[in-house]
């Protein structure tokens, strides 16, 4: 299969402005397997009809020191969506964006007939309160939580989970969350993918020093 191109904001536009789209964010440093496993899983439980990997310039999280340039995470992004329907995406770079709020807010407003659905792993649901204006995160869109070992539990206890806990709804209700009132929120006890960035990372080889 030949590699897709990573997908423009203003090609996305047209064709999917009032589909059901998934979006899945972060560094991608690097994109790896377990990021296509959550994509396919939304696709199916969702009745999605694409997914965006919203591949971040910088997350405002994370530091810079380690993070690959992100011309070369959107190529490695887009060589591994490997699926018609998940895209790698520059929007927030188009956008000038950083934080998921601002990144909602902006897309709504451009795609007003969109249904987006925002993909996290447990982990992510977690560290929620660290991010800005987490709350309203999910008045802009329905979001849907995927197991990850050891982070499941505590999430679910957690301080957004709780926020929230009158807003989640079933696993069955999956297919038509995108189209749910705002908040509404959903947890996948499915099966997890062992990759990890960070392990990833770890184990490349150390670039050797300059006349080394």
């Amino acid at each position: 299969m030949p590699r897709r191109r990573p997908a423009r904001l203003a090609r996305l536009g047209g064709a999917r402005a009032s589909g059901r789209i998934g979006l899945l964010g972060g560094s991608f440093n690097p994109a790896h397997a377990g990021h296509r496993h959550i994509s396919l899983l939304a696709l199916k439980r969702l009745r999605l009809d694409e997914v965006w990997w919203l591949v971040s310039p910088q997350n405002p999280l994370k530091p810079t020191s380690g993070m690959a340039p992100f011309a070369d995470r959107m190529r490695a992004a887009a060589a591994l969506a490997r699926h018609p329907r998940i895209r790698a995406s520059q929007a927030e770079a188009e956008l000038g964006t950083r934080y998921t709020i601002d990144t909602l807010v902006a897309l709504t407003r451009r795609l007003p007939r969109a249904r987006f659905v925002w993909l996290m792993g447990a982990d992510n649901l977690g560290q929620m309160p660290r991010w800005a204006a987490w709350p309203d995160i999910f008045e802009r869109a329905a979001i849907a939580v995927f197991a990850r070992p050891t982070y499941s539990l505590k999430a679910l206890a957690g301080k957004a989970a709780r926020r929230f806990a009158r807003r989640r709804r079933h696993p069955a209700e999956g297919p038509c969350l995108a189209r749910h009132p705002l908040p509404a929120w959903v947890f996948f006890a499915t099966r997890f993918h062992p990759a990890s960035a960070t392990a990833i990372r770890a184990q490349r080889p150390v670039a050797a020093e300059p006349g080394g």
